[in-house]
């Protein structure tokens, strides 16, 4: 059997976004474990849907010998800064360089990462790591749905993987593929033939979701196109919010020979070009959404509100106040927002004690323009330690550690907010019944999520509004300043054209 060694750094980067990702974020990991090197990255994610951890139980099972590197994580945010890359990455390579056999690589990657110093840092990774393999050692990466796939990323591997579901609940099945790819690999002594197109529009990521067309419809046609081709073939909606030349979407085929790498390619490929009218969606104002879901929300079937310009998980801090504001204007009966990051006000709530009324000026941390906090007189209705494991499909297994966490209630609507210390997105119901909100009872769910969330709470929605609050992680991409966009590429589906001032 083969020896493999095993890595990785994940992170998505919004370059529009407040706050840069610098080596304590990746020490603080974001919800995802926090940075491991050598044999404690197995302990570190034993039982979570993580892709490394689909990799390593892959692997496993076909009898090969693990020996793993570094492997780190962190919130999605701006730019990774120069001095994370190079010590993350830096410790990675001199790793491998120390390996007396090598066999093969398999990488967990995300696919939208920007540093400070490079612009494609998987594709910068690869690089690093086929300067040390060399030609003969096959190496393969899996990658996030929202990946931007770079020419650097593909040329520099034998293969990629890419996540299918958005929410992502393929993410460990998603690092098995990447195993399998690798083991066909050692196992046939050559290589596959790579295909790759990237596609002149780009998507908002509300409207990438498995959930909706067209993705349900796109991604249902893979395992067919797999199944008559031979290949492996992926489909990458890109993460819009990287200003840089290669965002955007794409889609990568592997094949037994150049012609059916490319027929795979072409077939899925032209689908989805053929689909950019369908990528459009409605977005509300958070009056717009509020007064919607007083209308239809009822307890044991609640509407949904999707915060999605203030998601952490797409660059946000999740502190801003707009859709908490409009909560409060209207006063809709049995309404929680979750999750708002505002570690000062959860420490005063634990300060203040269970129980007590006291006035709070709630979230705008961050700096987002035109945003203030929301001030008024609050009851500490329960206090949590921020420490517990989710168990909705996507994060299943995660063990979270969100800081002192609170639930509030607003004196005069009613309205709940729910307070954590560490930024994560809203995407699992444990993160309600931490402190003591079963959401299936409540009428209106805020959740400051794009699209996680309907993993594990679009199954007890009566309906899922996609609300445009103010924030960094832009429902429609046209809404960005960009600068370094390819030319001619269309800033939303048949929308404007980007070209360079």
């Amino acid at each position: 059997m083969a020896t493999i060694a095993i890595g990785g750094m994940q992170h998505e980067t919004n370059t529009f976004a407040p706050s840069k990702a610098d080596y304590a974020a990746f020490e603080a990991g974001g919800g995802w474990p926090t940075i491991q090197r050598g044999a404690s990255l197995f302990e570190a994610v034993a039982g979570a849907n993580i892709p490394v951890q689909g990799a390593i139980e892959a692997l496993r099972a076909r009898g090969h010998t693990m020996v793993p590197l570094t492997w780190a994580a962190a919130s999605p945010s701006a730019q990774v800064t120069q001095h994370a890359f190079e010590t993350i990455v830096g410790d990675l390579i001199a790793r491998l360089k120390a390996m007396d056999q090598i066999d093969g690589v398999y990488l967990d990657l995300h696919g939208a990462m920007v540093c400070e110093h490079v612009d494609d840092g998987e594709g910068e990774i690869l690089r690093r790591v086929r300067e040390v393999v060399g030609a003969r050692v096959p190496v393969v990466a899996s990658l996030d749905l929202h990946a931007n796939v770079t020419r650097q990323m593909v040329a520099m591997s034998d293969g990629l993987t890419i996540y299918r579901t958005y929410p992502h609940v393929d993410m460990a099945e998603t690092g098995g593929r990447a195993a399998a790819l690798l083991d066909a690999m050692l196992s046939q002594g050559r290589r596959p033939a790579k295909a790759f197109r990237q596609f002149d529009y780009l998507t908002g990521i509300p409207s990438q979701s498995t959930f909706i067309e067209p993705c349900q419809s796109l991604y249902g046609r893979i395992a067919d196109i797999e199944r008559r081709h031979g290949v492996s073939v992926d489909f990458a909606p890109g993460f819009p919010m990287a200003d840089f030349p290669e965002c955007g979407m794409s889609v990568v085929a592997y094949g037994p020979s150049p012609a059916v790498a490319q027929a795979a390619l072409d077939e899925i490929g032209d689908a989805v070009a053929a689909a950019e009218p369908d990528f459009a969606l409605e977005l509300l104002t958070p009056d717009e959404a509020v007064q919607r879901a007083m209308r239809t929300g009822a307890p044991g079937s609640p509407t949904v509100l999707a915060d999605t310009q203030d998601n952490p998980g797409a660059g946000g801090n999740g502190d801003t106040t707009g859709l908490l504001a409009a909560l409060i204007r209207h006063r809709p009966p049995d309404a929680v927002l979750g999750l708002l990051i505002d570690p000062p006000s959860a420490a005063r709530a634990h300060e203040a004690g269970q129980g007590a009324t006291l006035e709070f000026a709630l979230g705008a941390i961050s700096g987002v323009a035109g945003h203030v906090p929301v001030v008024g007189r609050f009851t500490v209705e329960r206090l949590g330690d921020g420490v517990f494991t989710c168990t909705g499909p996507m994060f299943r297994g995660f063990r979270m550690t969100l800081g002192p966490m609170a639930l509030l209630r607003e004196e005069t609507s009613g309205v709940r907010v729910i307070l954590a210390s560490r930024k994560t997105q809203a995407a699992d119901q444990e993160m309600f019944r931490h402190v003591g909100i079963e959401p299936v009872r409540q009428r209106l769910l805020a959740l400051k999520s794009s699209v996680h969330f309907r993993a594990d709470f679009q199954p007890i929605a009566r309906e899922v509004l996609v609300v445009r609050s103010p924030g960094p992680a832009l429902a429609d991409p046209v809404d960005f300043t960009w600068t370094r966009l390819r030319p001619g590429i269309r800033m939303r589906p048949l929308g404007p054209v980007f070209t360079r001032a």
